[in-house]
């Protein structure tokens, strides 16, 4: 079944009004022009409704069971898989996970495991294209820090939404001292942008993923940690 995200509420009331209005302008014509031509015209006023209709789209995801494991945030493809130290945005040596979405995957946004959210950071900035270099720090981004729990000991788990050329809007529905599921919505980012999942190196065992796959939010593991305590 078809669902629509509650994210994209007001942009798609925004859509469907313009649409009655286009609508009604062209089939004041009806009795003038031939039908053919009002078919044409009201062709593209149809395409981009649908396409909102499409780009706010919220399907069911089956979340992967099990202890350890980190999932993709967001469907896209997989950008980079960096090695990071302190001065990162995890305040220690980690695995940044890249994920690039365009304009035609689904833009939810999914915690990528189960914790505590410590904090939301929302920074303003510029919005250069996602696969500038210089993007993940200069553009504008929401930072989400969480508090995971694994073989007794707890361990700081980032994910950031970075907002792209296109993008315009960052939603995050979280606040701080929320508890998460991974899987859960967290929110959305309009229209095309990129998602980073920042995981602590004791923690990584196996990374699942290579640069240019295409990942699936909420399905598609991306880090996978040993069981038991991690030294």
């Amino acid at each position: 079944m078809f669902k629509v995200t509650r994210y994209g509420r007001r942009e798609l009331v925004i859509a469907t009004i313009f649409a009655l209005v286009v609508c009604a302008g062209v089939l004041a014509f009806a009795g003038v022009l031939p039908w053919w031509i009002i078919l044409i015209a009201l062709a593209p006023d149809l395409i981009l409704y649908l396409w909102v209709l499409w780009f706010f789209r919220d399907p069911e995801r089956n979340v992967p069971q099990g202890e350890g494991l980190f999932i993709a945030p967001a469907d896209g493809r997989i950008a980079d898989i960096t090695n990071i130290g302190p001065e990162s945005e995890l305040g220690r040596e980690g695995v940044r996970i890249g994920i690039f979405m365009n304009i035609f995957n689904v833009h939810l946004s999914r915690c990528p495991v189960d914790g505590v959210v410590e904090s939301v950071e929302h920074r303003p900035g510029l919005f250069l294209d996602v696969r500038d270099p210089h993007a993940s720090e200069r553009n504008e981004s929401a930072t989400i820090r969480l508090k995971y729990q694994h073989g007794g000991q707890q361990h700081p788990v980032v994910f950031r939404q970075i907002a792209g050329l296109v993008a315009r809007r960052i939603v995050t529905d979280l606040t701080e001292g929320q508890s998460v599921t991974r899987g859960q919505r967290v929110g959305m980012i309009k229209f095309g942008s990129r998602l980073e999942l920042l995981v602590p190196a004791e923690l990584v065992s196996t990374v699942c993923v290579d640069v240019g796959q295409i990942s699936r939010g909420a399905e598609t593991v991306l880090i996978e940690s040993a069981q038991g305590d991690p030294q």
